[in-house]
C-alpha cells in the first residue's frame, strides 16, 4: 500500500511540475513585447514593439481571452525592411503558435502587424501576446 501511495504521489507531482517547468521556461527564455486586443470590428491590428527592446531572432504568439484566426505577420524592422510570415492557423484560447524565424540574423523590430479573422464563435476579444528570442 505505501508503494502505490508513493508511484501515486510521485506521478501526480511529476505531472504537475512539468507543467509549471513549461511555464516557467517559456517566461524565462522568452522576451514579453507587448500585448494587443483583437477587434470584432478590424482585421489587422499593429503593434509597436519599442527599439530599446534589442534585436531578436525568433517570434512567438500566445493567444488569450478569445479565440482567433491569424492569417499572417508582418514585421517591420528598425531598418525599413520587413518580414511577411504566413502563419495560417486558428487558436483556441490559450494556444501558442510555433515558433516564427525572422529572416537573417538578430534584428531589432520595430512594429509588428497581424492579419486576422474576427470571424468565429468567441464570445470574447481575444488578446495576442508576442514574445521575442535573441
Amino acid at each position: 500500500m505505501k508503494t502505490f501511495l508513493l508511484i501515486l504521489s510521485t506521478a501526480c507531482i511529476t505531472l504537475t511540475s512539468s507543467s509549471f517547468t513549461t511555464i516557467d521556461s517559456y517566461r524565462h527564455s522568452w522576451k514579453k513585447l507587448g500585448v494587443k486586443t483583437a477587434s470584432f470590428s478590424a482585421d489587422k491590428d499593429v503593434l509597436h514593439v519599442g527599439l530599446a527592446d534589442g534585436a531578436f531572432s525568433k517570434l512567438k504568439l500566445h493567444v488569450t481571452d478569445g479565440d482567433l484566426a491569424v492569417a499572417k505577420v508582418v514585421i517591420q524592422y528598425a531598418g525599413g525592411q520587413s518580414d511577411h510570415i504566413v502563419v495560417k492557423q486558428q487558436f483556441r484560447k490559450g494556444a501558442d503558435s510555433r515558433v516564427l524565424d525572422l529572416n537573417g540574423n538578430r534584428r531589432i523590430i520595430k512594429n509588428i502587424t497581424f492579419y486576422y479573422s474576427t470571424k468565429n464563435n468567441s464570445r470574447c476579444k481575444a488578446k495576442v501576446h508576442v514574445y521575442g528570442r535573441r
